[in-house]
């Protein structure tokens, strides 16, 4: 299965996108409702429907990026958010950006991409980060029975894999996670070393 622009618009057009919950998540919400300097360079690959970049642009974090492969996805976002600066709207591959960023978010994107892309997503989310940047968000702790995405694992893999280029701040099970995701996903802040 090709995982390519192709493949994600089809999704979109046809409405199969069932990790589109709607509305921002509540684990990110929370941690974006305590950060203070609303110029930090933030960036959200595998941005989908950007719902967590609607909120940060709502609360005035200027300098919020989001990338998506799919134009069916940007669009949707643009067409919703018009006040969105569009230089800050990227529809590429993620592992073609060349940029730095203070945080990059994690919602969905690691388990959209195919399992041998695993390792590269680690290596440039650690290049694309500053120097005291941050990787935060959600990861699911589970194991899917999927042909194509979503492609869960177990927390202890996520850990071995990042703390391969992170120091892991926060690792811990979700206690906001919306009704059907409780227990099946955790959230991360991983420093670059």
């Amino acid at each position: 299965m090709r995982l390519n622009k192709k493949y994600w618009n089809e999704r979109y057009l046809n409405f199969q996108t069932g990790w589109d919950i709607g509305y921002v998540s509540k684990p990110l919400k929370a941690y974006f409702d305590q950060l203070s300097n609303k110029d930090l360079k933030i960036l959200i690959p595998g941005c989908g429907n950007a719902y967590e970049a609607e909120y940060l642009h709502n609360k005035k974090f200027i300098n919020t990026s989001i990338l998506d492969y799919s134009n069916i996805a940007i669009n949707n976002f643009k067409k919703r958010v018009i006040s969105f600066p569009h230089s800050n709207i990227i529809e590429m591959n993620f592992f073609e950006l060349e940029e730095s960023y203070d945080v990059i978010v994690e919602q969905t994107f690691f388990c959209a991409l195919a399992i041998d892309k695993r390792k590269l997503y680690v290596e440039k989310m650690n290049n694309l980060l500053s120097k005291n940047g941050k990787l935060v968000g959600l990861f699911f702790d589970d194991v899917f029975d999927n042909d194509g995405p979503p492609y869960g694992a177990r927390k202890e893999y996520y850990f071995n894999l990042l703390s391969s280029y992170f120091n892991i701040l926060t690792f811990e099970k979700c206690y906001n996670s919306i009704d059907s995701r409780v227990g099946n996903e955790f959230f991360c802040i991983a420093k670059r070393k």
